[in-house]
C-alpha cells in the first residue's frame, strides 16, 4: 500500500508503580515510592540486593528484595556496576517490574502519566490510512482508547464506531483491544478515507506538542 501515513509513538511512563505495604510507623497499609537507591550486602562470594522504598506519608523505609545469595560469578560486570552505583536507568527497569512487585504487594498504584514522543516515519502523498506503531520499553498504565482519543483529538465513541465499521484495527489485536493497555509492538491501522478531518487527525498524530 502506498497511501499510508506511518508514525511511531514512543511512550515513556513518568511515575513508577507504587506498592502498598504495611507501614509499621503509620500502623496501616500505605503507598511506598522508590528512593532510586539500591542496598547491597555481600557474604563471601554471595550477594543480596534490595531496592529501597519509602512510605509516602512518613518516610519509613522498606527494602524490596531484588535477589538473595546471588553468586557474583553469575552477575555480569555491567549489572554489578549498576547495583553498586544505583544507576538510574537500571533502577528504573526494576521500578517498573510489575511481576516482581506483585510477589510482595497485593495492591499497586500505577499513575497513568506518560510522555508521548512522536516520529513521522513516512508519508505518502494523498494518504488515507494512518498507521501508528507503539513503542513501550516499560509497563505503562494507558488504555488504548484513552491514549488514541487524547493524542488524535477525537472522541472515544468515535473510535469505537470506527472499530465497529472495520476502519480501526490493531495488530496483534482482538475485539476488545481498545480496552487493553498500550503495549510495545502494537500497530494501529486507521482508515480515514471517508474522514473530512483526516489532515487534522494526521497533524495530531505527528505533533509532539500534544503530549
Amino acid at each position: 500500500m502506498c497511501n499510508i501515513l506511518r508514525v511511531r509513538w514512543t511512550i515513556s511512563p513518568q511515575t513508577a508503580p507504587q506498592p502498598w505495604i504495611a507501614c509499621s510507623t503509620c500502623g496501616s497499609f500505605k503507598p511506598f515510592r522508590s528512593s532510586g537507591k539500591v542496598r547491597l550486602n555481600a557474604n563471601g562470594r554471595k550477594l543480596d540486593a534490595w531496592l529501597i522504598y519509602k512510605c509516602m506519608d512518613c518516610g519509613k523505609t522498606w527494602n524490596r528484595t531484588l535477589f538473595e545469595r546471588r553468586n557474583l560469578r553469575n552477575l555480569d560486570p555491567d549489572t554489578l556496576e549498576a547495583l553498586q552505583h544505583s544507576h538510574p536507568e537500571w533502577v528504573r527497569v526494576q521500578e517498573f517490574d510489575l511481576d516482581g512487585l506483585k510477589r510482595t504487594a497485593k495492591r499497586i498504584d500505577e499513575p497513568p502519566d506518560a510522555i508521548i514522543s512522536k516520529e513521522r516515519m513516512s508519508e505518502a502523498s494523498g494518504w488515507t490510512v494512518l498507521e501508528i506503531e507503539m513503542v513501550t520499553e516499560l509497563s505503562v498504565n494507558l488504555r488504548l482508547d484513552r491514549l488514541l482519543a487524547a493524542e488524535l483529538a477525537i472522541s472515544r465513541s468515535r473510535l469505537q464506531t470506527l472499530h465497529e465499521r472495520g476502519s480501526l484495527r490493531a495488530y496483534p489485536g482482538h475485539n476488545g483491544f481498545l480496552r487493553n493497555r498500550a503495549k510495545d509492538g502494537t500497530r494501529i491501522i486507521l482508515d480515514l478515507s471517508d474522514a473530512s478531518d483526516r489532515h487534522a487527525i494526521g497533524s495530531a498524530a505527528t505533533n509532539p506538542e500534544r503530549s
